[in-house]
């Protein structure tokens, strides 16, 4: 199939980030004469991830949600807590799941163009260009999820933890699970003084997803990963006899690094690219849909469509957290525990999805008052 050489916007990369401004786009009729081309180097026909996220009521994803929950637990060395969650919701979607949705709607649309092939250049100038393995396309403004090159040289100039992980899905022939609640954060079983937990999505009552994190600035093995996972299944969950039906792993940057700087009047970087995975917690999914309406709102206003994407309030709070969780790794499950039980669920969803007001953020400092913040709090100015 023969492609132009010539659209008005470009997006690289078909990931949660690129499909989702891409559907932004196709939805409002405002970019229906706008030719518009999706460029990555694969079909994106994997499960490579589960995607999960907390809101409120009905939202754009549930045909595809294949479960939610409205109760969550947690566990440290010292406590149990139970968090009702309403009026929000915890759901859960397949990567695949929305990946299908994406190039199912898209694919309705005559103006949208895939292109498979892999950006080995951008071009920043009046009509930016991408260099392809095979080819070059023009166009008006193109938006970039490739990580800039300076992250890996210049990363250790700025504070960095990295969220990585490994899960099972596995299978029981008994009904073990309970389908109303979630397990968010499980510290009974740790890797030493690391900020490592359990994460237990139970997706029917003899299938559940185990994972064990790590918030840490360093990566470990993954005989690491498998043999924690093991332990928490036998130890903590008594299930003797089960079937691994698919895995998954991830390395999630929870950084200060200002990707920010890295989007200019022509090329927009979005996604992990952009900074978009929220420092202090990893969390990327709504923030990407509420940066895809800032996007959209700025193209639509004729502004730069990277404007006011990012509130300082916020990325000023998340250098402090990385500080801590970087310089005293060993308070992880201390800063959690604070943070889940001296806070109400919609005091704490709000925090995280940048909604608080000033006198809420008081009070979740407050929870959080500690020699370690203070410290981090001076650091980082």
């Amino acid at each position: 199939m023969a492609h132009k050489k010539q659209y008005d916007y470009i997006i690289i990369g078909n990931g949660l980030a690129g499909f989702q401004l891409a559907l932004a786009l196709s939805q409002d009729v405002f970019f229906n004469d706008k030719q518009i081309a999706l460029i990555d180097k694969s079909h994106k026909t994997k499960n490579d991830k589960t995607i999960s996220f907390w809101e409120k009521g009905n939202g754009k994803w549930d045909s595809i949600v294949i479960k939610s929950w409205s109760k969550a637990l947690i566990f440290s060395n010292k406590k149990e807590l139970t968090l009702n969650l309403p009026p929000y919701n915890y759901k859960t979607i397949h990567a695949l799941d929305f990946y299908n949705k994406a190039k199912q709607e898209l694919s309705k649309k005559t103006n949208f163009h895939f292109i498979i092939d892999q950006v080995i250049s951008v071009e920043n100038s009046k009509q930016p260009k991408a260099t392809t393995v095979n080819s070059s396309y023009e166009a008006k403004h193109i938006f970039d999820s490739r990580i800039p090159e300076d992250y890996f040289s210049e990363l250790n100039k700025y504070t960095k933890v990295i969220q990585h992980f490994k899960g099972w899905i596995i299978e029981t022939e008994m009904p073990v699970f309970n389908t109303d609640q979630f397990t968010m954060m499980d510290y009974r079983l740790k890797d030493g003084d690391q900020t490592s937990f359990t994460y237990v999505l139970p997706l029917s009552s003899t299938r559940a997803l185990i994972e064990f994190t790590y918030f840490t600035p360093k990566i470990v093995d993954e005989a690491t990963y498998d043999s924690y996972i093991k332990q928490y299944i036998s130890n903590l969950l008594k299930i003797e006899s089960y079937l691994i039906s698919e895995t998954e792993s991830g390395r999630i940057p929870m950084t200060s690094f200002p990707f920010e700087k890295y989007s200019t009047k022509h090329i927009t970087k979005i996604g992990t690219a952009a900074g978009w995975v929220k420092g202090s917690s990893g969390y990327s999914f709504k923030h990407t849909e509420k940066k895809v309406a800032s996007i959209v709102a700025n193209l639509k206003a004729g502004n730069t469509p990277s404007k006011n994407l990012f509130s300082q309030k916020y990325k000023f709070y998340d250098k402090i957290f990385l500080k801590v969780l970087h310089d005293e790794n060993n308070k992880g499950e201390w800063i959690f525990e604070q943070f889940y039980a001296k806070n109400s669920v919609e005091a704490m969803f709000k925090f995280l999805d940048e909604e608080s007001t000033i006198l809420e953020d008081l009070k979740i400092m407050k929870s959080l008052f500690s020699l370690s913040f203070i410290k981090a709090f001076f650091k980082t100015l």
